[in-house]
C-alpha cells in the first residue's frame, strides 16, 4: 500500500497543536505550559534568569559551577540517589547555563510528572554544596575548561566574544577560569542562589502531555514557599559604540588556522529580528547557504564554514566561522566580506528567498516535534519576552520578510570598520 504523504500544512497543524496556558504563582513564579496531548512524555524544566553576564569578574563561572554542584547531593538525596531517581523511571535529568539563564530540566513520561518535579525542586532548594564534593567537582569543570581549550573551533568562539565586549561581563567565558574555580567556597554558592534565585526570576516550563492545573498545583507545593526578596539588580548596559579591537590573534601548536569575524547586532526584543535570521540563513546555515557554496564548494577553501546569530535580551552577536590553510587565511577571509557586500548591494531573488524561508520552517517544525525543544521555547520566551509565540506567528513573520528587508538589515549591520576578527593561527 503506497504512503501517503502528508502535507506541510497538516504537519503544521501536527506540531502546532498544542494548547499554551500561563499562571503565576502568589511567590511571583510564572508557570507556562504547553499540553500536546498525542505524545506520552513530559519536558520539564525550572528556569532561572541568571547566567555568566551576571557575575563579576572575581566570580565570573559561578553560575556554571552551581549548576554542577547541585547534582552532588541535597539534603533529601545524595550523588547516587539523584543520578537514580529519573533515570530508574526511563527519564533523564540535566542542566545548562547560558550568558543570561540557567536551566535544570528533566524528560520523563507523563506519569512521572510529580517525581520530575520533586527532584527539580530539590536540585534547586536543597542543595548541600558539601566542601568534599565541591572540590572534586571543582576538577571536572577544570578538565572540561581544558578540553575546551584543547578545540579551538570551540574555543574560538569565547576569544571572539571577548573580543566584542571588552571589559563587559558578556566577554567572559560562561564555564569562568581555573583559578576563580578553585577559589569558590560553599559560602559563595549559597549567596549566589540568595540573590539570583528569587520567585521574580524563576519559570518553571513544561511541553507534552500535561495537565497545565496539575503542574500549577506542583509548582505550588514545591516552590510556593520560596520567598526570597533583595534589591533588585541591573544587568550593565552594553555601549555599542565603545573601542574593541580590530583584530586579535592566538597562535597556537596546530595545522588548521580557525577564524571568527563579526560584530554586534540586535537584541532578541528587536522588530529587525526575523529578517536577521533570514539574512543569517541564506548566509551561512547549511550546505546551500551562499558562504558554504562560495568558501567551500567553489574555492575549496575551508572544510568547516557558517554564520551564526546569538541574540540577548539587549544585544545580539552576528558572526561568521571557518578554518583554513594558513596561507589561505587573507584570501577567506575576503571572501567573506565579499558575500556581505553582495546582499548589501543587490537583492535577493525570489527563488532563493522563498527557499530560505521553507529552510527555516521545516527547521522550526521539526524542533517542535521534540518535547525538550518545545519547553526551551517556552522557559526562554517568557524570560526574555514575557510572552509567547505561536508557530503560527513566527512563521508568519518569516513569510513576511521581503527582499527590502535583508538588502536593510545587511547595510544596517555590515559594515566592515565596525567588524571584529579572531584568528587562532598555526604557529
Amino acid at each position: 500500500m503506497p504512503r501517503v504523504k502528508r502535507s506541510s500544512s497538516s504537519a503544521q497543524r501536527q506540531v502546532e497543536n498544542a494548547h499554551y496556558r500561563k499562571t503565576t504563582l502568589e511567590n511571583g513564579i510564572r508557570v507556562v505550559s504547553e499540553t500536546i496531548s498525542h505524545v506520552r512524555s513530559v519536558s520539564i524544566g525550572v528556569w532561572a534568569n541568571v547566567g555568566s553576564r551576571d557575575e563579576e569578574a572575581p566570580q565570573n563561572g559561578i553560575s556554571h559551577f552551581l549548576e554542577h554542584m547541585v547534582f552532588k547531593g541535597t539534603h533529601n538525596r545524595n550523588v547516587r540517589e539523584i543520578a537514580q531517581s529519573l533515570e530508574s523511571l526511563g527519564g533523564y535529568l540535566n542542566a545548562f547555563t547560558t550568558k543570561e539563564q540557567t536551566c535544570y530540566y528533566a524528560r520523563v513520561l507523563d506519569t512521572n510528572l510529580r517525581e520530575a518535579m520533586d527532584v527539580l525542586a530539590d536540585l534547586m532548594l536543597n542543595a548541600t554544596f558539601e566542601r568534599r564534593e565541591m572540590e572534586k567537582e571543582k576538577l571536572v569543570v577544570i578538565e572540561e575548561l581544558k578540553n575546551a581549550e584543547d578545540d579551538p573551533e570551540d574555543i574560538i568562539h569565547d576569544y571572539f566574544e571577548q573580543t566584542l565586549f571588552p571589559r563587559h561581563s558578556l566577554g567572559n567565558p560562561v564555564i569562568g577560569t581555573e583559578a576563580n574555580v578553585r577559589r569558590f567556597r560553599r559560602e559563595d554558592l549559597r549567596a549566589h542562589v540568595q540573590v539570583h534565585y528569587q520567585p521574580a526570576q524563576i519559570v518553571v516550563a513544561a511541553a507534552g502531555n500535561v495537565d497545565h492545573e496539575a503542574l500549577v498545583r506542583l509548582a505550588r507545593k514545591y516552590f510556593g514557599r520560596l520567598h526570597r526578596k533583595t534589591e533588585g539588580r541591573m544587568r550593565q548596559p552594553v555601549h555599542e559604540n565603545g573601542e574593541r579591537d580590530k583584530t586579535k590573534e592566538y597562535p597556537r601548536p596546530i595545522t588548521q588556522a580557525h577564524i571568527c569575524l563579526g560584530t554586534l547586532c540586535f537584541s532578541i526584543k528587536h522588530p529587525q529580528r526575523y529578517p536577521l535570521m533570514v539574512t543569517n540563513t541564506l548566509l551561512g546555515e547549511g550546505m546551500s547557504s551562499r558562504l558554504y557554496q562560495t568558501i567551500r564548494e567553489k574555492h575549496g577553501l575551508a572544510y568547516s564554514v557558517y554564520s551564526f546569530v546569538s541574540l540577548l535580551s539587549d544585544t545580539g552577536v552576528f558572526g561568521t566561522y571557518l578554518g583554513t590553510d594558513r596561507k589561505n587565511i587573507g584570501a577567506a577571509v575576503d571572501l567573506v566580506f565579499h558575500e556581505l557586500e553582495k546582499l548589501k548591494k543587490r537583492p535577493v531573488s525570489q527563488a532563493e528567498l522563498q527557499r530560505t524561508k521553507s529552510q527555516i520552517k521545516g527547521t522550526l517544525m521539526l524542533g517542535l516535534e521534540n518535547m525538550s525543544g518545545r519547553m526551551t521555547r517556552l522557559g526562554s520566551s517568557e524570560l526574555y519576552l514575557e510572552a509567547y509565540m505561536s508557530l503560527d506567528r513566527i512563521l508568519g513573520m518569516v513569510d513576511a520578510v521581503t527582499p527590502e528587508d535583508i538588502q536593510k538589515v545587511s547595510n544596517d549591520l555590515f559594515h566592515q570598520d565596525r567588524f571584529s576578527t579572531v584568528i587562532i593561527r598555526p604557529s
